[in-house]
């Protein structure tokens, strides 16, 4: 028996290694498929952000342009940008003080208006709170586009126009409801015993949400401010209805005025956008594992 087991193992030998073969060269090809749609990929998302450095460093600023690297490279642009040396540019600081007010008064009303409803209906387990979320979900049934024009009719009533808090009033409405549907389901992950604890020895339900829930939420309030500063600083719909002075402008409305003119200064517009796109791109980059934690984490542990 164990020359014929023997032999039978003499004779898989070839099979097995042909086996191996194929499997080694399928790992191989799906190896390399995937290497070259990473190429493909990382090429496609770089090309249009090299494109707008290769126009700002254009001295004349040329939006057609045959070749790959600059002709002459000139920082001119955006020192331009910088020093307000444009015409178009007189007011930058200015309309980007304005972006960063718009982006930050933004960012700490969504979080106190999602945190406050979440504990509310989560921790101090209100009646028929679950209305209030399911409310605010629905609001996203309808597409913000279509509700600009009314949106812009009632801040004129109200003589809310050019005002930067009209924009920031519509963000905030915005961005509210999926804030408190992740604060919900993170809050989940949190033991309400905690609560009871601190309520046993003495605490009251405000100093319960500022020292045990909102220390506890922190991955979570890190996620969605993130999300609400990126959504005021990239929207452009309601800020180019809602300001029309070149003092209440936000840089990406100025930005479309460049568009305006006879003969658009692209390498001066190019620049505008690189420097107005280095804080959040620093902001998302700073805090991307503490947003990824936020946002998965109600999911996994409830």
């Amino acid at each position: 028996m164990s020359t014929i087991a023997k032999h039978a193992t003499l004779a898989s030998a070839p099979a097995v290694s042909r086996a191996l073969r194929a499997v080694r060269y399928r790992r191989y090809l799906s190896n390399a498929g995937v290497a070259a749609l990473s190429v493909i990929l990382v090429v496609w998302t770089i090309t249009p952000i090299y494109n707008m450095v290769l126009i700002a460093l254009e001295p004349e600023g040329d939006v057609f342009t045959d070749h790959i690297w600059p002709r002459v490279a000139s920082v001119e642009s955006f020192w331009g940008v910088l020093t307000q040396g444009h015409w178009y540019l007189e007011h930058f600081w200015r309309q980007f003080a304005n972006s960063i007010y718009m982006g930050a008064m933004t960012t700490i009303l969504t979080l106190a208006i999602a945190s406050l409803t979440s504990f509310s209906i989560g921790r101090m387990r209100i009646r028929h709170g679950w209305l209030v979320s399911n409310a605010a979900l629905l609001t996203y049934v309808i597409p913000a586009s279509f509700l600009a024009i009314p949106f812009y009719r009632i801040m004129q009533n109200y003589g809310m126009a050019n005002n930067l808090w009209s924009v920031i009033a519509a963000l905030v409405a915005f961005a509210t409801p999926y804030a408190i549907f992740v604060f919900q389901e993170y809050g989940r992950s949190i033991p309400i015993e905690v609560d009871e604890s601190a309520r046993i020895d003495g605490a009251s339900p405000l100093q319960i949400y500022l020292r045990i829930y909102l220390p506890l939420m922190s991955p979570a309030l890190v996620a969605i401010g993130t999300y609400a500063m990126l959504l005021a600083w990239n929207e452009y719909l309601y800020q180019f209805l809602l300001l029309s002075s070149k003092s209440s402008m936000t840089v990406p409305v100025a930005l479309a005025q460049f568009l305006s003119s006879d003969q658009s200064p692209w390498n001066y517009m190019m620049a505008t956008a690189i420097i107005y796109a280095l804080p959040p791109v620093a902001i998302y980059y700073a805090f991307r594992r503490r947003m990824t934690a936020g946002l998965t984490m109600g999911g996994v542990k409830g």
